[in-house]
């Protein structure tokens, strides 16, 4: 899909409406982009927005600014978790397979450890997991549920972390593998059925594919110069949808900030909808 985003990101397969919700962070929207239509829905909105999915009563659940927002239908929006600092932004977010709601921060000037990783229950009690972030990115989880994978983008690492389904508990965290080899660092990422982890690769035009056990797999050229995350959707999660962004290029390209598709590369797995 054609667009120009200035920081497009956080691609998910919304199953119930068979459509690809994905955001501008700097754009301060959220679009729902249809594939058999060809239509992109705008939501437009007060702040800059990180990451937004759908929500199992319907709406969304979104990562701003200042925190955690419910987002409904008829545009009314209710704070979740109000967590506002000076400085610092929602980034990336994820739903876990119980539906709770991984969110990250970061600090708009990207200061070292300025953000963090936090557990956000369906009712809105919230936990920092992790803390002393930079640039919280990418975060999935194995088919089987019993590893979580996450990016701190400066790291150049994709870490693995042991998980418990049941409680919500990340632990054991050590490196899957370095991106070695590109000029690009990993941002958001997706994992298939076969527990193989996509990673797109900003500044590196392309993503990647590690296997469970941190080898590169393949590695995918992209028409972008900064290619920012990717999720599996389609009817059968076929199609790896790869958002990219504008932002910072003195020279932008004619796709750069655009949607892009890459159909019947693999199988993806079901997302999982917010249960709050």
């Amino acid at each position: 899909m054609r667009a120009t985003a200035e920081l497009g990101e956080g691609p998910t397969w919304d199953p119930g409406s068979s459509t690809l919700l994905w955001v501008d962070i700097l754009g301060c929207a959220v679009h729902r982009y249809d594939p058999l239509r060809g239509s992109d829905v705008i939501m437009e909105l007060p702040q800059h927005v990180g990451a937004a999915k759908p929500r199992a009563g319907g709406g969304l659940v979104a990562n701003l600014r200042d925190g955690v927002a419910l987002l409904d239908g008829d545009g009314t929006r209710r704070w979740l978790v109000y967590w506002a600092r000076e400085g610092v932004r929602g980034n990336d977010a994820a739903v876990d397979p119980a539906g709770r709601l991984w969110a990250g921060t970061m600090r708009y000037d990207e200061g070292t450890g300025g953000g963090w990783l936090a557990r956000v229950e369906p009712d809105g009690a919230a936990k920092v997991v992790l803390d002393s972030v930079t640039i919280s990115n990418g975060i999935g989880w194995s088919p089987d549920t019993r590893l979580m994978y996450y990016v701190d983008t400066p790291t150049r690492r994709i870490d693995v972390f042991d998980y418990d389904l049941d409680g919500g508990e990340a632990v054991n965290r050590r490196p899957l593998c370095s991106v070695e080899g590109t000029d690009g660092f990993p941002d958001g990422l997706c994992v298939d059925a076969e527990g193989c982890v996509w990673v797109a690769l900003w500044g590196g035009s392309a993503v990647r594919r590690y296997t469970p056990d941190g080898r590169l797999d393949r590695e995918v050229a992209m028409p972008v110069q900064q290619p920012t995350a990717c999720a599996f959707g389609g009817a059968d999660f076929t199609d790896l949808y790869v958002t990219s962004a504008r932002v910072g290029l003195d020279e932008p390209g004619e796709l750069d900030g655009s949607v892009l598709v890459l159909p019947g590369i693999g199988v993806g797995q079901p997302g999982t909808v917010f249960t709050g």
